[in-house]
């Protein structure tokens, strides 16, 4: 490839340029001149360096400090850190040398975003652990993910350069961990384009499908929104409130995630879009003034009354502002209609950061996402668990809607979604918590385990002989309380763990066997149990007796497998090095169908992958490589948190083994209907059944059929010759729900 560095360098100085452009209204005196500083320093230092898709590694920076500014609305400092937020790693640049140039503030942000740079590479530990950190980095600095986030989102844009495997892994870890990130900071725009762009490199055949539904639906779209606002704008017009009116179809992976929670085509989505009324008026009338508007609309269009959502008076966690209706258009079709002013919009769009520009106006607006921001550092401090437990609990409490309860002295406290009266118990202390017995919700007794609803006043009720159990994790949700209720626990297990340990040295002394490093391996493969702790945890419970210890005198430990070559199964390193030896061919990619002599594997029971689907290899501990469909609901959790146990893999053109797949169908009963449908597959089509049951209820009927197929296109045709049954109305895919 030529390149022509003269042209080059007038692209590198027109991006340059751009971005002054765009941060222009930001820039304080002197600003200017530290950024062409940091700009020189990054070009100097990035000079022979260059992406995969060949580019000059500086577009990277320079792309990361433009969504900076342009996208989450971010300042000097962050562009700086922007430009510079790779050199450290990269180059022989030290974090001294940028604090000396450009002060204490960049160099601590810097160091934030390098210590969670090449995130995710050694697998679950390490990778967890890194993901950590960046949150820490929070109690210092939050501007310290935004840019993570401006990173992320420029390095998905760009996917399409990656090799597979790693699209695979770069997105699952987006939609498991940035996506929802975005989320709790109020980043909606950044959100739904790292969801979007997930999707895309995940499975491009549905998103291109519906990319294209909504293409095609676009022109009809305009003209329902154009007739729609007619009157609903003569009205605001008369009042003369100052507006602005977007009508915008939801995001491509918001309307995959409907069909497929769902169950439906795209057809049958009915909230396609969402009309938004932006008002321009002075804070102190913005509540006014949103619900005048509301009122013009439902004077117009009957609201749906469960579908009214008010987050003016109550603002979501993440700060986010808005009045949603619901209402019904003259068409009979449902409209989504949220009305919001340009402070809120903005808050909305870029979240965490335009919340700083309206502080002085706004401050007790944005105090819930501080006191998220507080809540987080405070998690974090105490976290003592395994990172991965942390960040899956962290993670979970990103994504979810609150419900606002009162303590009996009438304090608003907020909590997620499906939170029960054991975490608002720990919200307050983590020893209410821990002594809880009960409540007393809007004066009525209720169990530790009862579900708060909005508005609910609740007392803790608490005593001195409670303690923890096991058993509260499974009703617990906010990760305060489950780390709290953790730490109880694990306490009282290293205490029998302990107790278990005593007991087995007493018994191998009694049988004259020393307790090495090898008997005690055998020991826990004699019980098949993962680790000693468990040995020892079981034998103080007293779920394994003492006396069983003397029955591993006889044991014989397995000896190693044979015949096969010996592939360590610990990662996925060592299985792509062992084909490529073994096969002499270039490609370290596991064939399914051919390379069963190389190493075990299976095909995952939780989405029964079949020949055609997109499939990736993963090392499991115990059970050699399963293979799962990229489209799998474990997906995003395995490619996400273990990087280092996927494996490349794609099936071979061999046609002769059958695989176990499920479909629903669903219609409209009547006789002989399901002696046609298992007509047309078993003697039509030759195809085998493991099991079919199907249910009718009020003339509506459904069944699962599990069947045999021999790939993608095999299933097609089955499912487009079981349509054409008279009553038949829908036949689909389904996944089983095992969790591997």
């Amino acid at each position: 490839m030529v390149i022509d560095v003269e042209q080059e360098k007038k692209e590198i100085i027109g991006r340059y340029r751009k971005l002054l452009r765009k941060a222009k209204p930001v820039l304080k005196e002197g600003d200017a001149r530290r950024i062409k500083k940091a700009f020189s320093m990054a070009v100097e230092a990035h000079k022979d360096m260059r992406r995969k898709s060949g580019e000059p590694y500086i577009f990277h920076p320079l792309a990361v400090a433009q969504i900076c500014v342009e996208e989450i609305g971010l300042g000097t400092t962050s562009i700086i850190a922007a430009l510079l937020h790779d050199v450290v790693e990269d180059t022989d640049i030290e974090l001294t040398d940028i604090e000396r140039m450009f002060g204490k503030k960049v160099a601590q942000i810097i160091d934030g975003l390098t210590k969670v740079s090449g995130v995710f590479e050694f697998g679950t530990s390490q990778q967890a652990e890194n993901f950590r950190k960046m949150l820490f980095t929070l109690a210092d600095d939050v501007r310290v993910i935004l840019i993570k986030l401006a990173d992320r989102l420029h390095n998905m844009r760009t996917l399409d350069s990656m090799p597979r495997n790693k699209q695979l892994k770069i997105s699952s870890e987006t939609i498991y961990l940035y996506a929802p990130l975005a989320h709790r900071l109020g980043l909606n725009a950044i959100k739904s384009e790292l969801e979007d762009l997930y999707l895309r490199f995940t499975d491009r055949p549905v998103y291109e499908s519906i990319a294209q539904n909504i293409d095609d639906t676009r022109a009809s779209r305009n003209k329902f929104i154009k007739s729609f606002m007619q009157p609903i704008k003569e009205e605001l017009d008369r009042y003369k409130i100052k507006y602005e009116i977007k009508g915008r179809p939801k995001s491509i992976y918001s309307i995959w995630n409907k069909m497929r929670k769902q169950n439906i085509p795209f057809e049958e989505v009915y909230d396609l879009f969402a009309i938004r009324i932006i008002i321009d008026v002075p804070v102190e009338n913005e509540k006014a003034v949103c619900w005048q508007v509301y009122s013009v609309v439902t004077d117009f269009y009957t609201p749906n009354p469960d579908r009214l959502r008010d987050w003016i008076s109550t603002p979501k966690a993440n700060g986010y502002e808005s009045l949603h209706t619901t209402v019904m258009a003259k068409n009979g079709q449902w409209v989504e209609v949220q009305i919001r002013t340009q402070r809120m919009d903005e808050i909305a769009e870029k979240g965490y950061a335009a919340h700083w520009k309206y502080k002085e106006t706004a401050s007790a607006h944005e105090s819930n996402l501080e006191k998220w921001l507080v809540k987080v550092r405070d998690s974090l401090a105490q976290n003592d668990h395994s990172a991965l437990d942390f960040v899956n609990d962290f993670r979970g409490n990103l994504f979810s809607e609150e419900v606002f309860v009162f303590t009996p002295r009438g304090e608003l406290k907020t909590l997620p979604y499906g939170a029960t009266a054991l975490d608002f118990a720990f919200e307050i202390h983590s020893q209410v918590g821990s002594k809880c017995i009960g409540a007393k919700v809007n004066n009525k007794l209720v169990p530790i385990n009862y579900i708060l609803k909005n508005g609910d006043q609740i007392e803790i009720l608490t005593s001195q002989k409670q303690k923890p159990h096991e058993d509260w994790l499974r009703f617990a949700i906010t990760s305060k309380a489950k780390s709290r209720i953790k730490d109880v626990l694990k306490e009282d297990k290293k205490k029998v763990a302990e107790d278990g340990k005593e007991i087995v040295l007493r018994k191998l002394k009694q049988m004259k066997v020393d307790p090495t490093q090898v008997v005690m391996e055998q020991l826990r493969e004699f019980f098949n149990l993962p680790s000693h702790f468990d040995l020892f945890y079981r034998i103080g419970k007293g779920i394994i007796p003492a006396s069983d210890v003397k029955r591993f005198k006889d044991f014989k430990p397995k000896s190693p497998l044979k015949n096969k070559p010996n592939v360590r199964v610990a990662d996925a390193q060592a299985i792509e090095q062992e084909i490529t030896k073994i096969k002499g061919r270039y490609e370290d990619i596991l064939l399914i169908g051919e390379d069963m002599d190389i190493v075990d594997y299976k095909l995952a029971k939780c989405c029964t992958p079949i020949p055609g689907d997109d499939v990736f290899g993963f090392v499991t501990v115990s059970e050699g490589i399963k293979i799962h469909r990229t489209t799998c609901p474990n997906a995003a959790e395995l490619l996400a948190n273990h990087g280092n146990r996927v494996v490349k893999a794609k099936w071979t053109s061999q046609h002769e083994v059958a695989f176990l797949t499920g479909l629903k169908i669903k219609g409209t009963d009547r006789v002989g209907l399901i002696n046609d449908v298992s007509k047309i597959i078993s003697e039509e089509l030759k195809v085998n059944m493991s099991s079919m049951s199907f249910y009718t209820d009020s003339g509506i009927f459904e069944g699962e059929i599990m069947l045999y197929v021999h790939d993608t296109r095999h299933l097609e045709q089955l499912v487009n010759k079981l349509e054409k049954v008279e009553g038949v109305v829908k036949v689909s895919r389904f996944d089983s729900k095992v969790v591997e």
